[in-house]
């Protein structure tokens, strides 16, 4: 698939950030039950093949037709289709996963929503997302959370929620630190603010145009270094602003 900036791409996003997604995949495996899995935004499916073992079946689910494609060769059940109109049946899911998808909708309450109501009675939905104050500018990132209007929000569909983070060590944030701040001099370069001016269509053109020409220069910039990896990232109860993802455990789904 072409590089966009909407979804890691293995070869093309940058080690560093396919390690944070790796690190949240892995903590999502370590509480997964045998039953039926359902990964909203399961994208091509590298990661969600990794949800499958026995005793599983594992149904990912995009709204990309090209990407739930691509997921039926990872050994998972894909369908295209919205992540706020999923069509599963009501209560049929152990864990559901949200992966970096959550942020992506302009109100996500339907897709909370939906969430709680395939999520069985005695099952766990896992939402992963970028901790709105470390984010990286993205134009399909439109509604950021901090851990607490997180907890907020899936408060509203689940009896029980705790929101973790998820982080890197002392290296790797200030690794992440280091992309945002050559990210704020490049943005700073946008002096009118031009770009948030665009139409929608041609600022997300503009930005998957950018991040083609930086990801090639920033992973010549790694060559040669050991590359983060996933074991660097860990979870983390306390949240800060420089915390780089959101990590919440919902149970107890309330159906509407």
């Amino acid at each position: 698939m072409k590089q966009t900036g909407e979804r890691p791409i293995k070869g093309s996003t940058p080690a560093a950030l396919v390690a944070l997604h790796d690190a949240g995949y892995r903590e999502i495996v370590e509480r997964l039950n045998d039953g039926v899995i359902v990964d909203i935004g399961c994208g091509v499916g590298d990661e969600t093949g990794r949800l499958t073992g026995p005793g599983r079946t594992v149904v990912g689910v995009d709204y990309s037709w090209e990407a739930a494609h691509s997921a039926t060769s990872h050994s998972v059940k894909a369908t295209c289709a919205d992540g706020s109109v999923l069509p599963l049946r009501g209560g049929s899911a152990q864990v559901v996963c949200s992966s970096h998808i959550i942020e992506h909708f302009v109100d996500p309450t339907d897709h909370v929503v939906e969430m709680a109501r395939i999520t069985a009675a005695e099952g766990t939905a896992l939402v992963i997302t970028p901790n709105a104050p470390a984010d990286f500018e993205n134009p399909f990132h439109v509604h950021l959370f901090t851990a607490d209007s997180l907890h907020k929000m899936l408060s509203r569909h689940f009896a029980e929620v705790e929101v973790f983070g998820l982080d890197g060590d002392a290296e790797v944030r200030a690794d992440f630190a280091a992309r945002r701040r050559t990210g704020a001099k490049l943005l700073a370069l946008d002096v009118f603010n031009l770009r948030h001016r665009l139409p929608r269509g041609m600022f997300v053109a503009l930005h998957s145009f950018g991040r083609r020409l930086v990801y090639p220069f920033t992973n010549r910039r790694e060559h040669g270094k050991p590359p983060i990896s996933a074991d660097r990232f860990s979870i983390v109860r306390h949240i800060d602003n420089d915390t780089l993802v959101l990590f919440a455990v919902a149970r107890k789904p309330i159906r509407q």
